[in-house]
């Protein structure tokens, strides 16, 4: 022996990491019990003699993650717009701002003139009735999903008067618009679980008026129409539109899915919640997180006796949304075009000098690349056949696992071998960070 101390028994106490300011400025974020997990393993990495005592500080710093959620941001270079594995519509920075102003004490049910309780999320209200003046009255649940359950409850049990019997139990709709919402959802189970009788008229590709008019009757509660967002069906095909539906003598309620509250020329094939109200649809239902550009929400739209017995159902309750969803959905309808609107109209030419640039930026490094057309889509189940003229920078698909893992994760599409970065949804600001991202690929990955 040489008398030399061992360096496992020269672990700092405890107490003495946890005054160092590095790991005071981590404890204020992340709270003391994830920083005294992180603390324990890297003393024990000392004691294990893989790390020297000094280096205890930046050993746990290095395993903490940066927020408090376990949610990564990531950089979406995929080319889907809308894409629901990584929460669809990505919030404006005026919707962030006015969810941070939120967060806190706020007058989401207080009228603070009168210091008197006030309508829950008015603001919000006031901004998606001024957004659709066909809407005779508004409200807001937790998704879409959620939006057409309600609706079925309620116009299933509630619509009658005193005197008359119980209400129908009914919902009739076309064989063909009995969708699957993703993830194993369908929509006859949700309507189902409400306690309602579905009533399916037509075939799959074919449902005429007569399919209706044959099914309507006392026991109808309304008619529903589900626009089929994420598939199409071409060839010997029927439907029947909105004005010629609302002539059955029952509510109509239609469907839209995406969230589009008046027409785009950009998407002629999608519905709007405005066009449809003034066909003659008695409710529309949508989500807030697709073509919107907002927080996930269910938007309920139409006449207002039917959205007032919606609002007082006992289920709205269990669905309504928070006051953080409000202040996203109230900045979205309000404050400037969304990170999706701009997506959807970025330019080909303008992506192809992004993406350009980038490759030469790399090329710079040691790193060749290849620019080449892509399409990109719209994504969250709508306009299936829509495809937007794009560009995307050529990896060799082995880099898509490495800047998947990266900080920040870099998500592109692979096709046919190759790993495509289209920088549609990547903010102008951010192309420096996928540089980055892709300069920090080990060489090891740079094989092919």
């Amino acid at each position: 022996m040489n008398g030399a101390v061992d360096p496992r028994r020269r672990v700092p106490r405890t107490d003495v990491l946890l005054a160092d300011p590095r790991l005071a400025a981590a404890e204020a974020t992340l709270g003391r019990a994830r920083l005294k997990i992180a603390l324990g393993a890297a003393q024990d990495r000392v004691r294990r003699g893989e790390i020297p005592p000094e280096e205890v500080v930046p050993a746990t710093l290095a395993a903490l993650p940066e927020t408090a959620a376990g949610l990564r941001p990531v950089l979406n270079a995929t080319g889907v717009v809308l894409h629901t594995n990584l929460g669809r519509a990505p919030l404006s920075a005026a919707a962030v701002d006015a969810v941070v102003a939120a967060a806190g004490h706020t007058d989401v049910e207080l009228d603070l003139r009168t210091g008197r309780r006030a309508r829950r999320g008015r603001g919000a209200l006031a901004a998606l009735a001024a957004a659709v003046p066909a809407a005779g009255a508004v409200h807001v649940v937790n998704n879409g999903a959620a939006a057409l359950a309600l609706v079925a409850t309620a116009l299933t049990t509630g619509l009658r008067t005193p005197g008359e019997g119980p209400a129908g139990r009914e919902i009739v709709v076309s064989r063909g618009e009995l969708v699957e919402i993703g993830d194993g959802f369908r929509l006859p189970d949700l309507l189902a679980s409400t306690g309602a009788t579905l009533r399916e008229v037509g075939t799959t590709n074919r449902t005429g008026l007569a399919d209706y008019a044959a099914a309507v009757g006392p026991g109808t509660a309304f008619v529903l129409k589900v626009h089929p967002s994420n598939f199409v069906v071409r060839g010997f095909t029927a439907a029947v539109p909105v004005n010629e539906l609302a002539t059955l003598g029952v509510p109509v309620v239609v469907d839209i899915g995406s969230g589009l509250l008046a027409p785009d020329p950009l998407l002629p094939d999608e519905p709007d919640a405005a066009s449809v109200l003034r066909a003659g649809a008695a409710l529309v239902t949508a989500s807030g997180d697709k073509l919107l550009g907002g927080p996930q929400a269910g938007l309920l739209l139409g006449d207002a006796e039917l959205v007032e017995l919606l609002r007082r159902h006992p289920l709205a309750r269990a669905l309504r949304v928070d006051k953080l969803t409000l202040a996203a959905l109230e900045a979205t309808l309000t404050g400037p075009e969304t990170p999706t609107w701009r997506a959807l109209r970025a330019t080909p030419a303008a992506l192809r000098l992004r993406t350009e640039r980038l490759r030469d930026q790399l090329a710079a490094g040691g790193l060749k690349a290849e620019v080449v057309p892509h399409d990109a889509v719209v994504g969250g189940g709508g306009a299936p056949e829509v495809s937007l003229d794009s560009w995307a920078l050529a990896l060799p698909e082995e880099y898509a696992e490495p800047l998947r893992l990266g900080d920040p994760p870099v998500l592109g599409r692979l096709e046919r071998g190759r790993l495509l970065l289209d920088l549609r949804c990547v903010p102008v600001d951010r192309d420096e960070a996928v540089r980055a991202a892709v300069a920090r690929v080990p060489r090891g990955w740079r094989g092919s």
